[in-house]
Formats: structure tokens, sequence, C-alpha cells
């Protein structure tokens, strides 16, 4: 079967030296992941199970043969490959067709609010990918949304926009981004002066919103034309700083078992984020992963819209505290871990690596270490805390 290398052969025995330490506690690496949590029903857990295909729960019987029947025959076709019509292009975020004049044109990445105040959320659905990452170890690990967006022309309202953490400095010069905040913790301030980071700070526009300031700082139309653009103060094409495309996107194509261990259904998704309760839910009318929080499906404050993802990424992450306010630095770069993806109602266990660089791409491979395709269609992806990685539950 055909298969992109991508040129990552080095990077790859790299991701097997790092890979070796680190699984998660108490998990076992020749299982292919340190125990994310798959609740078979209401009254059975286990650490390593496997969603009931008929086999019997912690073993493969039954798996793989079912998953087998239904995987496509024939050579991946990726969509890098594919011709596009005249006048587009396709994305690099998300594999879908998009105007050829923003084909070099650098994502946003908006820091967006996600605490119950500040809700509902504006422009959510329009971005390319979502990230959300634990904002502090306080407050029941509170998360935060940072929400990448390439046609910024596009933008009417996205936020509301809060403050920017170390992560989130690292993973938009991962993008070749440029962050939208509204300030942060001194723990920023070293990046400010990296030529790899740019970013717009607390510029942009208040909403009459009815709520406390910290909450109406919004992404509208005007700043977009001010500060970007022949208006931006640096380039807003890709430079010299961009690590080039992130994902192979294919269209539509089921998870195939002679590439992946084991392919779970997984419909489901229960993240350790108490304050906020995150969770995906998969609609199968649709194909998607629909986002929920605070107990309710996450809608999109002008269209009444549900935020729904093609692809979710659940990254197991390692961090550091910094300080007794909850403020904290995921260990990001220069390592290695597991992590799942989601699609169309199917799980698969994978793994990603990261340079040291802060342009470094985080690179997600499967376990012949080639790396994995996406369908095209949007993208979330989540940092779990290394320490509850154990606590995600998968249905």
């Amino acid at each position: 079967m055909k298969k992109k290398t991508l040129g990552l052969a080095l990077c790859f025995t790299l991701a097997a030296s790092m890979l070796a330490g680190c699984t998660a506690e108490g998990g076992d690496a020749s299982t292919g992941l340190g125990q994310p949590i798959v609740v078979v029903d209401d009254n059975v857990t286990d650490t390593d199970a496997t969603v009931d295909q008929g086999g019997e729960a912690g073993t493969d019987e039954g798996t793989d043969d079912d998953a087998g029947s239904t995987a496509p025959s024939g050579d991946i076709v990726y969509i890098s490959d594919l011709t596009p019509p005249a006048g587009y292009v396709y994305s690099e975020l998300t594999g879908e067709l998009i105007d050829e004049t923003i084909a070099e044109q650098r994502p946003l990445a908006v820091m967006v609010d996600n605490e119950l105040t500040a809700l509902d959320h504006f422009g959510v659905n329009d971005c390319d990918i979502v990230y959300e990452t634990m904002n502090s170890t306080k407050n029941g690990r509170i998360t935060r949304l940072m929400c990448i967006i390439k046609d910024y022309d596009s933008i009417e309202q996205l936020g509301s926009v809060r403050s920017a953490r170390t992560v989130n400095m690292v993973l938009s010069a991962e993008w070749n981004a440029i962050l939208c905040h509204d300030g942060g913790p001194f723990y920023i301030n070293d990046y400010y002066s990296m030529p790899e980071v740019t970013h717009l700070n607390g510029v942009f526009s208040r909403v009459n919103n009815g709520k406390a300031t910290e909450f109406t700082e919004y992404v509208l139309a005007k700043d977009v034309d001010k500060f970007l653009g022949n208006n931006a103060s640096f380039a807003t094409e890709y430079n010299k700083y961009y690590s080039g495309a992130h994902f192979q996107f294919v269209e539509n194509r089921a998870l195939e078992a002679n590439i992946y261990d084991k392919i779970e259904d997984v419909t489901d998704i229960y993240l350790p984020y108490d304050h906020n309760s995150s969770e995906l839910h998969y609609n199968e009318t649709t194909g998607l992963y629909e986002y929920y929080e605070y107990g309710a499906a996450h809608k999109d404050g002008a269209t009444g819209e549900v935020t729904a993802f093609k692809n979710v990424i659940l990254q197991c992450a390692d961090y550091k505290q910094l300080d007794e306010n909850g403020y904290l630095h995921y260990n990001i770069q220069n390592n290695a871990d597991y992590a799942y993806y989601l699609t169309d109602g199917k799980a698969v266990k994978i793994r990603w690596f990261r340079g040291a660089n802060i342009t470094d791409n985080t690179n997600f491979i499967d376990s012949a270490s080639q790396p994995i395709y996406l369908n095209a269609g949007k993208t979330y992806i989540t940092l779990v805390p290394k320490d509850v990685w154990d606590d995600v539950v998968l249905k």
C-alpha cells in the first residue's frame, strides 16, 4: 500500500527513543497506549479494555476481524495528490478547498475564553482547528480554547478574546500562526522577542454584551482590516519559520485494520476537565463529533449551530506547574507520548513526537511509525494532562 513518509525517518527514530520511557503511569508500552479508560458499559471499566465487538473485553477476539471487514482496499489517495479546480487549492489545515489567493496566508490563532460567563462564543465554528488546553491547575482545571483560522478575511466576530499561556506561544509558532490574545502571565514575556513568534496583543474591539469588561473583547472584521493584510507590521504570508503542513488528508476514508493495531467503536468522549466538563459525542447523521461543555452542546452565538469536528485528537502531554497560582507549562517540545485519533465513530491508538525547536511540527504516527492520515475537515485537539490521562473515558 502506498504510504507517504514525508522524509521523517530520522525523526521516527528519535520518537521511538523518546517513547521508550513515556508510557502513562501504570501503562504498558507493549499495549500501544498507556491506559486511557475505555468504558464498555456503565458498570464495567478497564484501564486497557477493548470496546465490546463480540469478543471479551481486554482481548482482541472479534475486534480485528470486524474492523477489517469494513476496511477499504487499494492505495490511499491523498488530497495533496489531487488537482483542485481552477482558482482553488486544498487547505493545509483541513484538506478542503479554499480560494487560491489565500494559499500562502498565515492563519490566526485566537485565544478564546472558555469560562461559562464568556458563552456564547462567536466564530469558533468557522475555525479550522480548535485546541483545548488546561488554563490553570486551579478552578477545576478550567480550559481555554485556541482557535486557528486561515481565512481570517471571513471573520465577522470571533471570541471573546482572553490571555495566552506559554503553550499557546509554542503552538502558534508551530503553525507559523499570528497569535491573537489579550495579555497573559509574565511567563510568556520571553516569547515576545522571539522572531518565530508573531502576536497581536490587546488591540481588538469591545462589544457591549452586558458582561464584565474581561468578556467583551472580540476580533471583528474592522480589526482584520486594521491590523492584517496590507496594514500589517509583520509578514502575513508563510515565512522562513514555517515548517510545512502538519497533516496528510484523505477524502472520507475509513480507518484501516491493516494500518492500526486496533480499531474501536467510540461515539462518546469524556475529558478530565472538571470545571467545564468537556465532552464530544458522535452524530451518525452528520458524521461529526459534536462538542459539549457545561452540560450542553456548544453552539455559535450568531448562528446557533453546534460546534462539530471531523477529526478528534487526544494528546497525552506532561506539564510542570510554575507557581502556586496554578500557571503551568506543557512539556511538549523535545518530547513524545501517546494519543488517540478518532473519526467517523472509530478510535485508534497512535503516538506523537515533537522536536525541540519552537517551530517544529507535532507529528502523529501509527504503530509502524508512519504519519497517520486525517479525513478532510475540521480538527479538535486537546492536550490532556498526563496526570489525568487515565481519567479519559471513551465509550
